[in-house]
């Protein structure tokens, strides 16, 4: 029977209230004194209130008994405990002696999975971690990489402090790798991307969404191929939002942008004290918190031979180690990889392992350049357009949806050869957005945009036209002159559309240009 004693605030009152109860040798559980009020939990079930009136009524200044359905500490008690159970993440409270002193239901739910412990307050954190319990006691909160239960978490650890500033006991709230990798997903991308991010109806890019729909449903590593710029990680994300794996993480990593140690790290994660400057409590790598996910390798081709060696191994059974680690641990992901490079190129060159490429290439997608697919541009000019509208917060008026094309301008987007491919056109249309004034683009705008591209697209596509020219591609110095030539022109026309400004540019005379557009049959009509 649990009590609530009203009385006046009289300094001895609560102590004659249980000599009271002790002279009739009840046995008391529990007491909880405030200001004019005594709480009590007495052990005897046919106590009556009318029992407990008559033990008291020598008592003065007694206003009135209650029976209760719990005491205030208890109450508190079973609020805080509903609180903590909402809370999805494991949290354990423990003493300085390392004794499990509360935990919420996800705890309960995660010990008992894999064990047969039905109390666990009152047992040591040590039965469930693989350290000792001093290390996670500090008088600063510290984030650990904590093996608890046979499962690696991230462990924030507050500390519990007294008074007299003696930590008392820690607070462990344990995260998954799966849930961390989630948010790290969530930073890497705002917003869910699937096949209808991907603009085109040309036969090309239909042919790679069929493709990317028929992938995403087999569980199997896919290489992608294409050049720069044109849309690899945007597949990435589309396989892997069409997956069953789909609300699991999916993390991007480019194997180019590091160097090979930390790359290593990145992808694999490091072990306590692994190497100079390395977290005392360790590292979780990708592979570790894209559990159950995807994980994109953008520019594969760039990773040394020795982490091609180790990926290698982790793609034959799914299993690794951290970096600096002894224990073997395991990952169910998906990897999918890209490229711009020629791999079999690569291979004979001995910089590409042949058996990771066919690990990593069991599916293979090939992305168009947009040279490839001129039809499109009208609709990625258009999307481009309205989005660069929109950061720009550009002004137009109420009867106009966005900024338009003039026919010639898109002529000319149509025209040029895109080295960059999708990335460069939207740069170029960005550009133009910001810098318009009026209600359309026009053809001198966008000429005027891609003049900034021309003379480093010009050097690059020489050069490499030379890089790839062999004695079975030029028969002679005036045919690899006329190719020289006939490639130039073709890529200089759509930005100088006039002979007379294409002979301005190249410092030539108006005539000589006319005579080489008619030869090589570049322009239909010269005037």
């Amino acid at each position: 029977m649990r009590l609530e004693i009203k009385s006046t605030d009289r300094i001895g009152i609560s102590q004659e209230i249980l000599s009271a109860f002790a002279k009739q040798s009840w046995n008391l559980k529990a007491v909880e004194v405030s200001a004019c009020y005594t709480f009590v939990h007495l052990d005897h079930d046919s106590l009556s209130l009318q029992d407990i009136s008559d033990s008291l009524r020598a008592v003065i200044g007694i206003i009135s008994i209650t029976e209760v359905a719990l005491l205030p500490i208890e109450q508190r008690e079973n609020h805080l405990q509903a609180l903590l159970n909402r809370i999805p993440d494991p949290i354990i409270d423990i003493s300085n002696q390392g004794i499990i002193l509360a935990v919420n239901s996800a705890t309960h739910k995660l010990i008992q999975k894999n064990n047969n412990e039905h109390v666990i307050t009152g047992l040591p954190i040590e039965k469930f971690i693989e350290q000792k319990y001093q290390n996670l006691l500090s008088d600063k909160a510290t984030t650990h990489s904590l093996v608890f239960n046979g499962k690696t978490y991230l462990a924030d650890i507050t500390p519990v402090v007294s008074e007299h500033k003696q930590v008392t006991g820690a607070m462990i709230t344990l995260r998954s790798m799966k849930a961390i990798g989630r948010q790290l997903s969530l930073m890497q991308t705002h917003q869910e991307q699937g096949l209808d991010n991907i603009i085109g109806n040309s036969a090309s890019i239909v042919l790679v969404k069929e493709q990317s729909a028929r992938f995403a449903k087999l569980d199997l590593p896919v290489l992608i191929s294409g050049e720069t710029g044109t849309g690899k990680e945007l597949i990435a994300r589309a396989l892997h939002q069409l997956s069953n794996r789909a609300k699991a993480p999916f993390l991007a990593i480019n194997c180019a942008a590091l160097p090979e140690s930390l790359l290593e790290s990145e992808l694999f994660g490091y072990s306590a004290g692994a190497f100079t400057g390395a977290k005392k409590s360790g590292k979780p790598g990708l592979i570790e918190l894209a559990e159950g996910g995807s994980i994109f390798l953008d520019e594969i081709a760039e990773m040394s031979t020795y982490l091609q060696a180790k990926l290698l191994r982790f793609l034959q059974d799914f299993s690794y180690r951290r970096v600096g680690g002894t224990k073997e641990l395991h990952a169910n992901v998906r990897i999918i990889s890209a490229s711009h490079q020629n791999l079999a190129q690569l291979i004979t060159e001995k910089l590409f392992r042949e058996d990771l490429y066919y690990r990593v290439n069991v599916l293979n997608l090939a992305l168009p350049a947009l040279r490839e697919r001129t039809g499109d541009i009208q609709l990625l000019a258009s999307y481009f357009i309205n989005n660069a509208v929109k950061q720009v917060k550009q002004v137009v008026e109420p009867a106009i949806d966005q900024l338009k094309l003039t026919a010639d301008a898109l002529l000319l987007l149509q025209a040029y050869h895109w080295p960059g491919n999708i990335r460069q056109l939207q740069n170029v249309l960005f550009s133009v957005v910001a810098l318009n004034t009026s209600e359309v683009i026009d053809a001198q705008e966008i000429e005027q945009a891609l003049t900034k591209f021309s003379q480093v697209s010009t050097a690059a596509h020489s050069e490499t036209s030379i890089d790839v020219s062999t004695e079975q591609t030029i028969k002679d110095w005036s045919s690899a002159q006329a190719g020289f030539e006939k490639q130039l022109l073709s890529q200089l026309y759509p930005l100088f559309p006039t002979t007379r400004k294409l002979a301005q540019r190249l410092k030539v005379s108006h005539n000589k240009i006319a005579m080489k557009l008619r030869k090589y049959h570049i322009a239909s009509q010269i005037k």
